[in-house]
């Protein structure tokens, strides 16, 4: 009989999506010098790192935001500073990275013009730097007494909830020289901003993984669900590692899975198909 270990733990990431806004672009708010843009609500609604599609608001007029993109509208990834400047990048790991290096040469547009900007990412990602984690499941009791019953009654069905922490050392930004270093990670600075994050809310997307070998295996097991970001402490002693600990509630259904986790449909030569908007045909398996 296997024993397990923590040490197989592991912890993928999805950030929400669909959550969009309409906002004016001026040609006053670009600054082509320093690849940078700012528009109104966008602090608060997008945090760096986030996949969007800005787009503009009757889907014909060319956007004309990114040097050398004639389209109606643009994907990609954004950085956002603090006071709500943003920075456009073609890779999740140029956006975590920041600045103007990577950045993408930006035109301001000859007049303003409404825009839409919407989140989309489907991607999961590796949470890094994890110390430990828990996920606590559940029901709710409810009385059912009735006059003269010598014993307690309880309704069997009530709502189900998950719960759970999360402690990681803190980190915000990419170095390579790290043990365990890998692009596409996301760091514990991500789950703090979420918590503040004002107008999409604090849901992500979770797998917590109580034992995972690889992605194909069907040995793994994992809780999924959709959770919301209710607390985030960073511990800072002198003496000691920055640690944050972050509480999470699930939102909506979950469950316990077994198996292979869900990826890609691919072709023959191993590329992945895309949909028509670009993004990666998504394939789950229905556990039959």
């Amino acid at each position: 009989m296997p024993v397990y270990t923590g040490q197989s733990g592991y912890i993928e990431l999805k950030r929400s999506s669909n959550h969009f806004f309409r906002t004016s672009l001026a040609p006053s708010a670009v600054n082509t010098n320093r690849k940078r843009f700012g528009v109104e609500n966008l602090l608060g609604s997008i945090i760096t790192g986030d996949k969007v599609t800005i787009k503009s608001a009757d889907g014909t007029t060319a956007l004309g935001l990114v040097s050398g993109h004639g389209g109606a509208e643009w994907a990609g990834y954004v950085a956002v500073d603090d006071i709500g400047g943003c920075r456009l990048y073609g890779s999740f790991p140029h956006a975590v990275e920041g600045g103007t290096t990577n950045a993408l040469t930006l035109t301001a547009p000859s007049t303003t013009k409404d825009i839409l900007v919407e989140t989309n990412d489907a991607a999961f990602r590796p949470l890094g730097r994890i110390r430990e984690f828990n996920f606590t499941t559940t029901r709710e009791t409810i009385n059912v007494d009735l006059l003269g019953d010598e014993f307690q009654q309880m309704y069997k069905s009530g709502r189900i909830q998950g719960q759970g922490e999360i402690s990681v050392d803190f980190e915000h930004r990419y170095v390579a020289s790290d043990p365990g270093f890998t692009y596409n990670q996301e760091f514990s600075v991500y789950l703090a901003r979420l918590l503040m994050r004002l107008n999409q809310g604090s849901e992500f997307a979770g797998r917590f993984f109580i034992y995972r070998a690889s992605g194909g295996s069907s040995n793994n097991c994992w809780y999924e669900a959709n959770a919301i970001i209710t607390n985030c402490g960073i511990n800072v002693d002198p003496s000691q590692i920055i640690e944050t600990n972050i509480s999470f509630v699930t939102s909506g259904s979950f469950e316990m899975r077994v198996g292979a986790t869900p990826g890609y449909l691919l072709k023959q030569d191993t590329d992945r198909i895309l949909q028509e908007s670009g993004d990666k045909i998504f394939l789950e398996d229905d556990g039959n």
